[in-house]
């Protein structure tokens, strides 16, 4: 099949070991279904995730295929991996020299698309855009900085670096999940700063980066100095802030619809429905099989359609680096 003669669907799933069952192979042949995302568990060594990503575009060459690789405790792929540092430790490093803070930033996104796309996959949901606070376990050393600036500055270093390896870029948690402590995969957060604080600070490296980036994932969070709805249900947050008042053009992808928080838009459907309403343009549902048959009936039933724009998020691998090259740079990741 022609990879540009089929549009993806808007249904981004997950599958449960190193390899599709033959019940995850057909699901992956509906039309509603337009990427897969990678974990851990499906990752046993580089082999074996080049043959799950061939077997993958055997069945669906249309297919989008993405990983959380973000570095520190976020790096899916390990064994035989660059062990990528957390953002947090780029911007430390920034804090006192900042020329080299953005040259590593620069390095450690080009590194981890390399390694990314040659496995055969399109793209990391990466970068982190919220700002760094210790008091929020979940985001953490995740983020780059505190400062929105230093955020936004890294953040584009970084961004620059994963083009060059062909890799798409896609910033989260918009508006920003930093502030608050609570967990959004086992509780539903509430950020109750004032709306000023949100939009002279959060906001920033959204807006500093919104040309650079191919999407954005919301978080599940509300915000109700702004908007009663979390963020990823919200077309105050989606539609008004991010498309009218920003002017991001990309993609939006919903953060996982199965997570507790997004479970107070009420059933499966019923948060399906209210995710493209706000302005989704892929909607993600992992970890639930049970969720995924019922978004995958519903998304059909409904007849929703596939979305042309998502095949922008396909990696265009870039050149190839010399052995030196590579020596080199992976040398300096390796020993932050």
């Amino acid at each position: 099949m022609n990879v540009e003669g089929k549009a993806p669907g808007v249904l981004m799933l997950d599958l449960r070991g190193p390899m599709p069952a033959a019940d995850e192979l057909e699901l992956l042949r509906h039309d509603c279904v337009g990427g897969v995302i990678l974990f851990a568990r499906n990752f046993r060594s580089p082999r074996q995730l080049r043959e799950l990503t061939f077997a993958i575009r055997e069945c669906a060459p249309h297919l989008l295929i993405a990983v959380d690789q973000e570095g520190g405790r976020v790096q899916r792929f390990r064994e035989g991996f660059v062990p990528l540092p957390p953002l947090r430790r780029l911007g430390e490093i920034h804090e006192t020299d900042p020329a080299a803070g953005l040259s590593l930033a620069r390095d450690c996104g080009w590194v981890m698309a390399s390694e990314v796309v040659d496995a055969g996959l399109d793209f990391s949901f990466a970068p982190v855009l919220d700002l760094y606070h210790p008091a929020s376990p979940v985001i953490g050393d995740r983020a780059f900085a505190a400062d929105p600036e230093a955020v936004a500055s890294l953040a584009r270093a970084y961004i620059e670096g994963m083009s060059l390896a062909g890799m798409a870029a896609v910033g989260k948690h918009f508006p920003g999940h930093g502030m608050v402590a609570a967990d959004s995969h086992l509780e539903l957060p509430v950020d109750t700063r004032a709306a000023g604080e949100l939009r002279s600070r959060d906001l920033q490296p959204f807006v500093r980066c919104r040309e650079l980036l191919a999407g954005i994932i919301p978080a599940h969070v509300i915000y109700p100095a702004l908007s009663p709805q979390a963020a990823g249900f919200s077309s105050f947050w989606l539609q008004t802030v991010l498309r009218e008042e920003i002017g991001f053009k990309g993609l939006i992808f919903s953060d996982d619809l199965s997570m507790t928080a997004a479970q107070v838009a009420g059933t499966i459907e019923h948060r399906l429905e209210q995710a493209l309403q706000a302005g989704c343009d892929m909607l993600l549902v992992c970890n639930a099989p049970e969720d995924v048959l019922r978004a995958a009936a519903w998304l059909d039933r409904e007849k929703i359609p596939a979305n042309s724009g998502l095949r922008e998020m396909r990696a265009k691998p870039g050149a190839r680096s010399t052995d030196k090259e590579w020596q080199r740079t992976t040398a300096g990741i390796r020993s932050l």
